[in-house]
């Protein structure tokens, strides 16, 4: 017999074994906390051939087979402890130690995907541990979802599990899985509310059949609903939204915290601003700008591509050449835009770095030595940069989509803590970034917007709150 409120919470990736992107973040904190709050929650991810099996306690919990057409496929499942938090690493032949993450080879993605997530579901039948909500994460969990859909019914395992699909990033359906569903027994939906085009794609499937949906932001949640932002699914999406919500991510406030940062040359907090200055003529003199404190740096950190607007805060810094500013971007991506960063730094080898990798030990010192982030995205789900960047004091410039208008605050008394703009376009993004290089010019204003930014609460208490709150909903739906 398992606890009133016990959760399969499957996801491609999780910090610290695996994180590719931000939902690595969320699968790593978000189920810590719920089991702090007393929910027997379990974590399942894949056993990715990058993860150093050395560094972690790994032990073979169960041996079993999931059937694919004329036969079946061998899987196992390894346990570990994630601070107190049950955590399952599925290996088996479509998960070879040398496979990436993620690859471009979308039929071999479908494939090892539809097989993990069903091979989480019956890791729990092994385990004879029967969840009550299964709660999937993005396309490549969401075969659990349609599964459980389709043989619920059917299944005295699994009749009283709910499930919940959250979306981290809807444009990624999923590759054409009609040929790796069908033959793991998983029909396309020919009669149903989907585009025709999506009646075999795992999201889409995903999204039809969970009991609730959750987007990772309120404003997201709406957004999608929307033919600018809903991937061609917005009608349909919008026949499910009553059953959709948005719940914002949270942030490792433990992790990521000024006061205890030890990569940085100074620590601070809200009481002892002046610290910070240190960090920022570190920075200066580290990649070679003026050292001077008056200049204000600003700060681009992600992923260098179309999404994240890198095209618009180039054009934009080029149309404010007649101000003072300095800027260093952080990130690999698009080779385009990476060739496009060096250009100008190139034309400004006075105020422009351009930094093309990923290195997180350099993102927390910019994050503590810069005076802006520049977070021009034209679209964002939730979002962490602009949370961590508050964090630390440095006053985030973003436009006003997903969870950075949910975040972030202009002209709004004690509550405003950064700067928005409304349309993705480099005017807009200047005008932005004039109004915060204006005030930067009034130290007490700018220091008691700092203030204000690292004021902000984005604890995953919060996030986990709502998220109990819905498994219980969803528990007493399924039955009264």
């Amino acid at each position: 017999m398992t606890s009133p409120l016990s959760v399969l919470f499957l996801a491609s990736e999780a910090e610290p074994f695996v994180k590719v992107g931000g939902l690595g973040d969320v699968a790593g904190s978000l189920p810590k906390e719920l089991r702090q709050q007393g929910i027997d929650i379990r974590l399942v991810i894949p056993l990715h051939g990058s993860i150093q099996r050395r560094d972690y306690d790994l032990h073979l919990q169960a041996a079993f087979e999931i059937p694919r057409g004329s036969g079946s496929i061998p899987a196992e499942a390894y346990t570990t402890q994630l601070e107190g938090l049950p955590v399952y690493l599925i290996s088996g032949p479509p998960f070879p130690p040398e496979a990436p993450v993620y690859s471009n080879d979308w039929g071999f993605d479908a494939h090892k995907y539809i097989f993990f997530s069903l091979a989480a579901l019956e890791l729990a039948r092994t385990l004879n541990w029967q969840p009550r909500i299964l709660h999937a994460n993005d396309w490549h969990t969401a075969a659990a979802v349609y599964w459980l859909a389709l043989n619920r019914l059917i299944d005295p395992f699994y009749q009283r599990t709910a499930s919940l699909l959250t979306i981290h990033n809807l444009p990624y359906l999923g590759t054409d899985g009609s040929a790796p569903m069908g033959a793991f027994g998983l029909p396309a939906a020919s009669k149903s509310l989907l585009p025709v085009w999506a009646r075999h794609l795992p999201l889409p499937l995903g999204l039809l059949t969970a009991d609730y949906i959750a987007a990772v932001s309120p404003t997201y949640a709406r957004e999608i609903l929307t033919p600018e932002f809903g991937s061609g699914l917005d009608e349909f999406l919008r026949t499910r939204a009553k059953t959709i919500t948005g719940i914002l991510n949270g942030l490792d406030q433990n992790y990521w915290n000024p006061a205890t940062d030890e990569v940085l040359p100074s620590t601070y907090d809200q009481a002892n601003l002046a610290l910070r200055g240190v960090n920022k003529i570190a920075l200066q003199q580290e990649w070679s700008l003026p050292s001077d404190p008056a200049v204000p740096l600003l700060a681009f950190i992600g992923r260098l591509n179309h999404q994240k607007g890198v095209d618009l805060a180039l054009e934009a810094l080029r149309s404010l050449v007649d101000q003072p500013w300095q800027i260093i971007f952080l990130g690999t991506g698009v080779p385009e835009l990476e060739a496009a960063i060096r250009q100008l730094q190139n034309e400004y080898p006075e105020r422009a770095r351009a930094v093309i990798r990923y290195d997180e030990t350099l993102s927390h010192r910019i994050y503590a030595g810069a005076d802006m982030l520049l977070v021009p995205s034209r679209y964002e789900p939730c979002g962490l940069v602009q949370m961590i960047a508050m964090r630390y004091g440095c006053v985030p410039i973003v436009r006003a989509t997903g969870g950075l208008k949910d975040t972030v605050f202009e002209n709004a008394g004690d509550q405003a803590n950064g700067f928005l703009f409304n349309e993705a376009r480099p005017e807009a993004l200047a005008d932005a970034i004039r109004r915060a290089l204006i005030l930067y010019t009034n130290s007490p204003r700018w220091q008691e917007l700092q203030r204000h930014a690292m004021q902000q609460n984005f604890s995953w208490e919060r996030s986990a709150r709502e998220y109990e709150s819905l498994y219980q909903k969803l528990i007493k739906k399924r039955h009264p």
